[in-house]
């Protein structure tokens, strides 16, 4: 995946994770959840973006380090808000299976990063 399409999939996240919190209950729960879902959620595009400016090899690992984080503290917040009975599983499942395959492309970009950089070192 190029990074024009890794920047349109982030954004989309982000903007199917401001909808979700948009729709959660206006009570206490549902702003302290959602707050930490929108925080997360939307963080994951603003550091892919900040990591295709890396200004090397180091640093473009360690931006896609927290990019990886945060998506999958994005699935943690989703976890909470189904066990807790605020949303239903299956209004989530597709934004945590977004999520997941989101990790798992930035692992495997941070691999192959770490692998690069050995060579050239």
């Amino acid at each position: 995946m190029d990074a024009t399409e890794m920047k349109r999939r982030t954004g989309q996240f982000a903007l199917r994770v401001i909808r979700l919190v948009q729709s959660l209950p206006k009570d206490r729960v549902g702003d302290v959840l959602g707050r930490q879902l929108l925080r997360c959620g939307t963080s994951v595009g603003a550091n892919y973006r900040a990591s295709c400016r890396a200004k090397s090899a180091a640093d473009f690992i360690a931006r896609l380090g927290t990019v990886e984080e945060e998506a999958d503290e994005s699935t943690y917040w989703m976890e909470l808000l189904i066990e807790s009975g605020l949303m239903p599983k299956a209004r989530l499942t597709d934004l945590m299976d977004e999520a997941g395959q989101l990790v798992a492309i930035t692992v495997s970009s941070i691999n192959t990063a770490r692998r690069k950089l050995k060579v050239r070192g």
